[in-house]
């Protein structure tokens, strides 16, 4: 677990410290189906060893994909061992993660996401396969100074804007345009003053660090306006719980400076779109399985379990790549990983092996996922496929060391692919679930309703007409 996220042993302890800091407010925090975060707020002069032990009630009707109004009330009952103080709050306030029960059976509620996370990472002891799961999210963001978003019967469209982006070369500003930005596809490593945003991503880093994270490095990405900020691997729930914090942090501290973020995989044309490469590694009683003597260093076990990810792949995009923006970056051509093969070097396979000195470095780097994921659901899952791989020792065939995107056609032709829309990820979810099934990890309702609620955005998404519609078809 990150080293610096507040660790407490029972609830009793958990309130001597809320009384010792003079806490004020308990941010209960949970994640619906879509991977938001919601909150309620509890006053700290509310919360006794009763309430920790029993949960907060709240309308479950209210989050998306969950309860029917007849039938709503849930429980968010708190996980004392990860608590963070609020640094974005003006009365102290600390942040604590919580589970979702169905106050009816006093069992976690089989469409919590964070419970999903953690009955996954039960069953990977009970699966024999291992005792331990490892991932480590690498999410990719845009800046912007604004964004104006318009959907109206008679008006479509959007535009954003900012100081980085190459289409402000001309632009006359008050203080003087410095001509200094990054080219399009040329933001990777730039030094200051063509990277604008070191420090307000220094700050990201820091607010992290003191929320708990155990963080790495930042840096600019490909793209003018884009980032990436590093922490450091941890288990999958904690790992989940990690990237959560990390969006709360990019989003607000980005807002303190007037600024917005987004993780949308593809919200600029014609230019590179931000993914969430994850790195996964299993181990078993300390050691891990993943270090062999087969290609670049790994074992059966990794290849078989990269064997899953590519035969679950099309299932797995619609946890992975849930909006229908993911689909505008996974095409050829932009370093966007579309072919489902595996290699130690290319960065145009969908299953990457990072070069590692130590057996204990050895994974694979999944990198057809975005941060639009629910992380807790995109982690289990490619849990659960990678399981699958090895259980049922599905090889995924010889590397692809050459890059791919220069394949002669009828060669690529024989790549599979991932899906190319949110719509095809979704019914190849509902074909190819039973993976998901064992061990009462998804539930079939849970997937059921995850599907349904997605849908909407498809049909949405289908049914709204386009600006390059008209731009293609209006004088027809």
């Amino acid at each position: 677990m990150s080293a610096n996220i507040l660790k407490f042993k029972n609830e009793t302890e958990s309130l001597k410290f809320i009384a010792d800091q003079e806490i004020q407010f308990i941010d209960m925090n949970f994640t619906d189906l879509l991977g938001k975060w919601q909150h309620t707020t509890e006053h700290a002069s509310t919360l006794d060893d009763y309430k920790l032990k029993r949960g907060v009630f709240f309308d479950g009707s209210s989050i998306a994909g969950w309860r029917d109004v007849d039938n709503s009330d849930m429980v968010l009952r708190p996980d004392i061992t990860k608590v963070a103080l609020d640094p974005f709050a003006a009365q102290k306030t600390v942040k604590i993660f919580c589970d979702v029960y169905d106050p009816e059976t006093d069992e976690p509620y089989n469409r919590d996401p964070r419970s999903i996370a953690k009955a996954a990472e039960s069953y990977i002891k009970t699966s024999g396969v291992g005792d331990t799961a490892y991932f480590g999210p690498e999410a990719e963001f845009f800046i912007f100074d604004d964004v104006k978003i318009n959907m109206d019967q008679n008006h479509v469209g959007f535009q954003i804007d900012s100081e980085e982006g190459p289409y402000n070369s001309g632009r006359t500003y008050d203080t003087g345009n410095m001509g200094h930005r990054p080219k399009p596809k040329g933001g990777y490593f730039p030094e200051a003053p063509i990277d604008s945003l070191s420090d307000i991503r220094g700050e990201m880093l820091t607010v992290m660090q003191d929320m708990g994270l155990s963080v790495e490095k930042h840096h600019h990405e490909v793209a003018p306006s884009q980032c990436e900020l590093g922490i450091v691997y941890s288990t999958l729930t904690n790992g989940a719980d990690d990237i959560q914090i990390y969006k709360h942090v990019v989003h607000n501290v980005a807002n303190s400076y007037g600024k917005t973020a987004t993780f949308m995989p593809k919200p600029v044309f014609g230019d590179n779109g931000s993914g969430m490469h994850v790195h996964q590694s299993i181990w078993k009683g300390g050691k891990p399985l993943f270090a062999g003597d087969s290609y670049a260093g790994l074992s059966d076990t990794a290849l078989f379990y990269i064997g899953g990810i590519i035969k679950h792949a099309k299932a797995l995009n619609a946890f992975t790549n849930p909006a229908t923006n993911s689909y505008k970056r996974l095409v050829p051509g932009y370093e966007a990983p579309v072919l489902l093969a595996y290699s130690a070097r290319n960065r145009s396979a969908s299953c990457r092996i990072p070069h590692s000195t130590s057996d204990k470095g050895k994974r694979v780097e999944v990198r057809f996922p975005d941060a639009c994921a629910n992380p807790y659901l995109a982690f289990a899952a490619m849990l659960m496929a990678g399981i699958d791989g090895i259980e049922n020792k599905i090889h995924p065939g010889e590397a692809m060391d050459k890059d791919l995107y220069a394949l002669p056609a009828d060669e690529l032709a024989q790549i599979p692919t991932v899906c190319r829309s949110l719509r095809e990820a979704l019914e190849s979810l509902k074909a190819d679930h039973a993976f998901l099934l064992k061990g009462d990890v998804f539930s079939a309702d849970m997937i059921e309703s995850y599907i349904g609620l997605k849908m909407k955005e498809v049909e949405l998404y289908e049914t709204m007409p386009h600006p390059a519609e008209f731009y293609m078809y209006y004088s027809s």
